[in-house]
């Protein structure tokens, strides 16, 4: 055992018992997600590394891969939640953009590992961010903000692990700001400047932009150390916390189990985290370490946004909890990142 499959069981159980009380058609529709997710796990840890690094080709070709589905989806995908993200397969949907997560992830670790003591190059830093902007810009046409402030913060992330100079990180954050000032004027929705405006103005708009965060804020202030009880939450259950099963489900189970049990998730979520980084640093080689750092950034990064959102520290963006949430396509590149750095522990 590499030390995470017991905290990603105990996450994914949590977030089970909370969909059964939320919705039990989304309970068993996600129970389906898990038990094909398992699969995918057990198929991913007995992938040979060899054929990863010594055929570049498949990792270039998924990053292609996914970029493509992003195109289609835009230019072919319904709206839904306001946004084209979804491609419908019959009865089921995916997201493009989950695929696209886990090609950065490869490609910048194949990209890094043989670039890491020249990253400063300005060549070196301008293919990487050419990298992330072909994903980030079409997920910005659907638009998803959510989903590319996650491929944002994987590119930055792989930037600071690699020894990027100080001089560059503080000169990244002076162009980053210039980027979201001219974003802000000319690339952003309307509803997004509003939901960002939300977070430092909480106390407008509480019908409109801000009510889906003052009923997380009342779900959990009124949950008491140990909750409602299974089924008694009254915001959940009597339909004022809006999205209780993707993008608030974090405030659904701490109302009808409390703080102290909601303090337990998160900490357990933190470790696994932790064990993610833990495997890298013992992996021999640097694409192993790279593949760990990218997991971990994902899930650190997709935590904080949503547990952030929920509470008011962020904007929300419909970033679901990884194997928390209610949804197939998050779902199985969670569990396709834990199979590949399961993979890389168990032979370390």
């Amino acid at each position: 055992m590499s030390g995470i499959i017991l905290p990603a069981s105990l996450v994914l159980a949590a977030g089970l018992l909370t969909l059964s009380s939320v919705s039990p058609h989304l309970f068993l529709l996600q129970l389906g997600w898990v038990a094909l997710g398992l699969g995918v796990l057990v198929l991913i840890q007995r992938l040979d590394w060899r054929t990863l690094v010594s055929y570049r080709w498949l990792i270039s070709g998924l990053y292609g891969l996914a970029s493509l589905l992003l195109a289609v989806a835009y230019f072919t995908a319904p709206i839904i939640r306001n946004t084209r993200s979804w491609l419908v397969l019959g009865p089921a949907s995916f997201q493009p953009v989950e695929l696209a997560k886990i090609a950065l992830i490869l490609i910048y670790a194949q990209y890094f590992s043989r670039r890491h003591l020249t990253v400063a190059r300005s060549k070196n830093i301008f293919f990487s961010f050419v990298l992330f902007a072909i994903p980030a810009g079409l997920v910005m046409l659907q638009p998803d903000l959510g989903s590319a402030s996650v491929l944002f913060g994987i590119w930055f992330g792989f930037l600071l692990v690699s020894g990027l100079p100080r001089r560059y990180v503080l000169l990244a954050f002076g162009l980053f700001a210039i980027i979201g000032l001219v974003g802000w004027n000319f690339a952003l929705k309307d509803y997004h400047r509003d939901r960002i405006a939300g977070v430092f103005y909480p106390e407008r708009n509480v019908l409109t932009v801000n009510y889906s965060t003052i009923q997380a804020k009342i779900a959990i202030g009124s949950a008491g150390l140990f909750g409602k009880g299974y089924g008694q939450g009254s915001q959940t259950q009597l339909g004022f916390l809006t999205e209780p099963a993707n993008d608030f489900i974090l405030a659904a189970f701490i109302e009808e189990w409390g703080i102290v049990p909601g303090l337990l998730l998160i900490s357990i979520f933190i470790l696994l985290i932790i064990r993610i980084l833990a495997i890298g640093l013992r992996a021999p080689h640097n694409f192993e370490k790279f593949i760990c750092l990218g997991a971990a950034m994902v899930f650190g990064i997709h935590f904080l946004i949503n547990a952030g959102s929920t509470v008011g520290i962020f904007p929300v963006v419909g970033v679901p909890l990884p194997l928390f949430s209610q949804g197939g396509s998050n779902l199985l590149a969670s569990m396709t990142l834990l199979g590949l750095v399961h993979a890389i522990g168990a032979k370390t």
